[in-house]
């Protein structure tokens, strides 16, 4: 056989080696999963709620199959609509696939969602919620916490006394929401008197100083009506020697551990833990993926998280921090006092550990769980989740308690 030859052989044998070796490469890139750019998109973040949420998500993230479909980033953009608006551009530019978010207002990102859902993205929003249609609201706020809140305290107070309201952040649907079921409740009662009303932005150190100032002012009230913060609430009214009342509040561990307290409950606390559950995040993470993947078929609309509601009565001590049989508090040396409780869903979220919620890591062992296929679609809520929608006659009907004293 001539050089000539050899060589000709010899580059004909390399084209079909290149060639194979793009087949495979092909193969390969078909077989492996594709990847889901998702932006985890936070506004307000300076409480322990938040990085709950934060680091639910991020536990989910990494728990298999998640962990190999999954690119997660996050982005926190504070309390200005404007930063959060151009944050959202930068997702939608940067081709994400789904966005994640606890949106500071209901109605000033709906331009920037509109232009994304226009472009293939999909937009969930987690507790706090938008009124643009193309997005999908996952929360519990339809529940009616600020209105059973509400009138639990007024059965306690036998539908007479001054006291103080406790708000969120100015400007969300969740605090708009809350105010106006409570109010709602209060304003059939002549007896009741809102002496003081101040924002805790949620925030437990906040919220302690903002009560003292209002205790200082009223040392006579009768009792508390609070959204997320209401540790802070107790340690000022506890800070008085004497008489307590009784507090409404969300679900902070402190607040939660101060039922459990013989002092206290001997000085007159009483009330109800409810609200609030960052196991929100993790819901609507697990459902947006689902969407994703192709494994549910959901349209945008607005899905209703149940309300977690705890009487002073019912409060049971997680042994070990282990989350397990109906527990719903942590000893003091597990968490913060301002760690919101409600993390975990035996059916939506198994997944999740106290571990999940504080350090944003998977729970060796287990893999993502589906969801049950049915949803509970929330109502329709005026500037809340929709624009151009009537709200129900029964907007604020109670759901988790019944009045004793009547308007």
């Amino acid at each position: 056989m001539s050089m000539q030859t050899r060589l000709k052989r010899c580059a004909a044998a390399a084209v079909v080696l290149i060639g194979l070796s793009g087949y495979f490469s092909a193969a390969q890139a078909e077989d492996a999963p594709k990847k889901y750019k998702i932006f985890l998109s936070l506004s307000y973040s300076g409480n322990n709620w938040m990085s709950e949420t934060a680091n639910i998500i991020k536990s989910l993230a990494k728990t298999p199959p998640y962990d190999k479909i999954v690119d997660l980033q996050e982005v926190i953009s504070g309390t200005d609509p404007q930063a959060q608006i151009s944050a959202y551009e930068s997702m939608i530019a940067a081709k994400a696939d789904g966005i994640i978010s606890f949106p500071i207002s209901p109605t000033a990102l709906n331009r920037v969602i509109r232009r994304g859902c226009s472009q293939g993205v999909k937009f969930f929003m987690f507790d706090s919620t938008v009124t643009e249609k193309c997005a999908y609201n996952i929360s519990y706020i339809s529940a009616g916490a600020g209105e059973n809140m509400a009138q639990q305290l007024v059965n306690d107070l036998g539908g007479k006394g001054k006291i103080f309201m406790n708000r969120g952040v100015p400007g969300t649907s969740v605090d708009k929401r809350h105010f106006d079921g409570a109010m709602h409740i209060f304003k059939q009662y002549p007896g009741i008197s809102v002496v003081s009303e101040y924002y805790g932005y949620w925030d437990d150190r906040i919220s302690q100083r903002e009560t003292a100032k209002a205790l200082a002012a009223h040392p006579d009230v009768d009792g508390i009506w609070s959204e997320l913060g209401e540790a802070g609430v107790l340690n000022a009214v506890a800070d008085r020697k004497g008489r307590m009342m009784p507090i409404m509040g969300e679900n902070m561990n402190g607040f939660r551990l101060g039922f459990l307290n013989d002092d206290y409950r001997k000085r007159g606390l009483t009330g109800v833990s409810a609200g609030s559950p960052p196991a929100t995040a993790g819901y609507a993470f697990k459902l947006m993926m689902e969407v994703l993947t192709g494994k549910r078929k959901l349209e945008p609309t607005n899905i209703e998280y149940p309300l977690p509601w705890v009487a002073a009565d019912q409060m049971k001590l997680c042994q070990g921090g282990v989350i397990a049989d109906g527990c719903n508090v942590f000893a003091a040396n597990l968490v913060p006092e301002g760690f919101s409780t409600e993390i975990y869903h035996p059916v939506f979220l198994p997944e999740i550990t106290l571990d999940s919620a504080l350090k944003g890591i998977a729970t060796p062992g287990t893999t993502i769980q589906p969801l049950p296929a049915e949803i509970t679609k929330a109502a329709d809520e005026p500037g809340i989740n929709c624009e151009r929608c009537q709200a129900a006659p029964d907007q604020y009907k109670l759901t988790k308690v019944q009045p004793t004293v009547k308007p």
